[in-house]
This record gives C-alpha cells, structure tokens and sequence, in this order.
C-alpha cells in the first residue's frame, strides 16, 4: 500500500501562487510558550468587548426574534443597522450625499463581512486584471492581497510621510500610471505607521485624483479610537463629485470576531458591489447585523466608545513612557493620537531582519516592516508594535526585552 502513495502536484492559479501568507497571521499562529510577549497582533483590547451587553442582546435575540436573525437576510445588510450607521456617518463625520439635498449623487451604505471584504469588493468591481493600485507605502497587509489574489493587481507603493503621503509623488505615479483606477489610503491612524494624514494634504489629495479620473478607497477602521489631538474631516465628507468609496467597521468598537464591516459610497457603486458580494457570501451574518443594530439603538454607543478610548490612551502613553525609558535614541518611534499601533524605525546600519530575529530570541514578537511593503521584495528599517493587545505588565517587560535587543546591536 505504501509502494503505491505519490505525493500530488497541485497548480495553483496564477493569481494565487505568488501572494506571501501575511506575516502577521503566521506570527500568531506560531507555537508560542508563557513567556512569549507579542507586539505583532493587531487586536482590540479584550476588555474593550461590552459582553455583558452583547449577552443581554443575543439572549433577547433568541427568545423573541430568532427565526429572523436565524434565516437568510438581504444581501445589502439588515436595513435597520444600515439606517442606523448611516445617520451615524451623517452625524459624526458629515458622510452621506444626497440629491435631495441638492447634491449630485446619492451616497448608499451596505454592510460587509469586515472592513476588508469592503476592500476586496472595490477593487474587484473597479479593476481589470493586472491593473495597478496605487496605495501609500507602507499600507495594510490585508488589503494588498486583496488587491494582489482578487485581480493580480500591480501595487505600486507613495512614500508616507509625518503628515500623510508625499503629494509631489502621487502626482507623478499618477502622470506615469494609465492603467490606474484605484488609490487607496488609510488616512487617519495609518496602519502600520500610525500616522494621521493632514487636512491640507487630504484635499490636495481629493483634487489630484479627480484630476485624474481615479477613485479613492478610504479606509476608516481606527477613526473612533482617536484620544488625543483633533478630529480630522474625512476624505470622503469633501466629495463632491462621487469619486471617494468609503470602507469602515465595528470591529474596533464593538467585536472584531463578528466581522461587521459597512461601505459608503455612490448607489452607482455599491450596487455593483452587491452584486460581487452575492457570489462570496451571499450575505453578513445576519443574527450579528441584529445584534450590532440594537446596540447601536438601545445602549450608549458613544459613552462605550469613550471606555475604549480612554483603555487606549493610557495603554498607548504607556508603551510610549516605557519605550523612552528603555530603548536608546537612535531608534524612532511614532507617537500616535489614536489606533493601535507604533511604527518602529531603525537606523541603515542595523538590518531589520536580523533585529526582529533577535526580538524572536528573546520571546518577543514584533511584524517586519517588509511585511507592508507594496513592492514585496523591497528592504524595510521599520518595524510595528502595538499595544491594545497586551496587557500592562507585558507591555512594561517586552519594551525592557526591547531595549535589550536594541542595546546588543549598539556594539
């Protein structure tokens, strides 16, 4: 019998058989013991989760509405919890056109399995085969490979900047890129870096690509989590021509499991959305979508979202507080307003690799800055932490693990 076992050669498709697994799933995924610190998740804090809410809700939601919340729903998402994040979007970010309000479209909302199904729809419905993207350097890992496995999307990478992308190169790529329809960007709370891209350069932005005939994807999955600075207006709240898809979720703010995520942009748009979306999954969870709708309406959204904030702010000031005490000057670091992350950045004459390899010997995980690169085989010195995931007394000793590695290349 076992004369007669062969091992199968498979042929994956082209699109596929390139794409790298994300660094960050295979980091959390890896045998890890007690003493291992990881930096490299990008999850909520778990104590930001209102369980005892949600408890309370799916409780009510199978005793009195379980043959709806069981049953197949619509594939645009549960129209109460759309209404509701409408009026929210209207509300707190000014999202939302409307011809009757004498704009000149219509703004529509769905709901989609996770911000980053939102991603993979847009640029599916907008992109031919091998066309390009053109994203921020670095950019999210997770929508690179959508765009890369969905249609073996060339991303082409515009360096970030303190203060958001470098104009002057956007300009150029664009003027160079005929082929380019889509330009996605995480303007607030950036991830990896964790920068926030500033009004002036956000509405330089929106002129160059209506100049350019390019839709922006704006991707807003940490502006809920800003606490301190002031609030940025949105990309999308300074469209006026229907050219900006915005991309968000709760994940963040109620439950990442739950894979709740909601598109904004013209009818025009989501509606070929939909269309893409019913060959995936059909539709969101439904018995989620209800959940997520009655909390919205029957508890204190914003009061539960200022818990979070505050978790962050003083999880945030003490990785930062422990980071200048312990790791020596040559190494920087972002100081974030919001979101989840610190980017890391090293001087030329340490190689990253070699850095994050140390930091694994030492039982601490941090995510190579390679890892978001648009170019896959280009060299990064940064590298990214956070610090919603851990707890007080894991952020305090892997910052300590930290600055050891960093003091052992100092020599």
């Amino acid at each position: 019998m076992k004369d007669r076992l062969c091992h199968m050669t498979y042929r994956f498709s082209d699109r596929i058989a390139h794409i790298k697994p994300s660094a960050i799933r295979e980091i959390l995924k890896a045998p890890a013991d007690a003493d291992t610190i990881s930096f490299a998740a990008g999850n909520p804090a778990a104590e930001s989760f209102p369980v005892r809410e949600m408890a309370e809700i799916a409780a009510d939601l199978f005793a009195n509405h379980a043959s709806a919340a069981l049953q197949y729903g619509v594939s645009d998402g549960y129209l109460p919890l759309r209404e509701c994040i409408a009026k929210r979007q209207k509300e707190v970010w000014n999202i939302g056109k409307s011809v009757s309000a004498g704009d000149k479209f219509n703004d529509s909302t769905i709901i989609v399995s996770g911000g980053t199904q939102g991603i993979e729809l847009a640029c599916k419905i907008l992109c031919n085969e091998g066309e390009s993207v053109i994203c921020e350097n670095p950019s999210f890992v997770g929508a690179l490979n959508s765009f890369r496995s969905t249609v073996s999307a060339r991303t082409i990478g515009v360096p970030l900047l303190e203060d958001g992308p470098d104009i002057a190169e956007l300009e150029r790529v664009l003027d160079h890129t005929k082929d380019a329809h889509l330009l996605y960007l995480i303007p607030t709370f950036q991830n990896p870096a964790g920068l926030t891209t500033s009004l002036a350069k956000r509405k330089a932005i929106y002129e160059i690509a209506l100049r350019h005939h390019v839709i922006i994807l704006e991707d807003n999955p940490y502006g809920e989590l800003r606490f301190s600075g002031e609030e940025i207006p949105t990309i999308k709240s300074m469209d006026t021509e229907g050219i900006v898809i915005y991309c968000s979720s709760l994940s963040k703010i109620l439950s990442a499991g739950m894979r709740i995520g909601f598109i904004v942009a013209p009818e025009d748009i989501t509606a070929k959305m939909v269309v893409a979306k019913q060959s995936e999954d059909v539709h969101s969870n439904l018995f989620f979508q209800m959940l997520c709708h009655k909390f919205m309406t029957e508890y204190d959204l914003d009061a539960h979202i200022e818990k979070i904030r505050a978790i962050y702010r003083r999880k945030c000031g003490l990785m930062l507080s422990c980071l200048d005490r312990e790791v020596p000057s040559w190494l920087h670091y972002t100081r974030p307003e919001g979101g989840l992350f610190i980017w890391c950045t090293l001087p030329a004459s340490v190689p990253m690799n070699e850095f994050v390899r140390a930091c694994m010997d030492v039982k601490l995980r941090v995510v190579p800055g390679t890892t978001f690169n648009c170019d896959t085989e280009a060299p990064s010195q940064s590298f990214r932490i956070n610090y919603s995931t851990p707890s007080d007394s894991q952020i305090e000793e892997g910052c300590r693990r930290l600055g050891a590695v960093a003091r052992s290349f100092s020599k």
